[in-house]
């Protein structure tokens, strides 16, 4: 049996989204373009790591402010 439960969406996952959408970029093509694994980038997005180095780098590329 599948028990694929999504984890739910953080305030910097939906940042990071929103930008996403605004560039007209999928997940998959910004992984590819920066060079950034996609399961980091989920991770980010609903925060289930920390992953400050690339938290940084999609911070950077993005334009998103980062909390403190």
């Amino acid at each position: 049996m599948n028990n694929n439960k999504k984890q739910p969406v953080t305030p910097f996952g939906w940042a990071i989204k929103q930008k996403l959408v605004e560039r007209q970029l999928d997940q998959q093509t910004f992984c590819e373009l920066y060079q950034i694994p996609p399961s980091r980038l989920s991770n980010l997005i609903h925060g289930t790591r920390k992953a400050k180095r690339h938290r940084r780098l999609v911070s950077q590329y993005l334009g998103i402010q980062e909390e403190s």
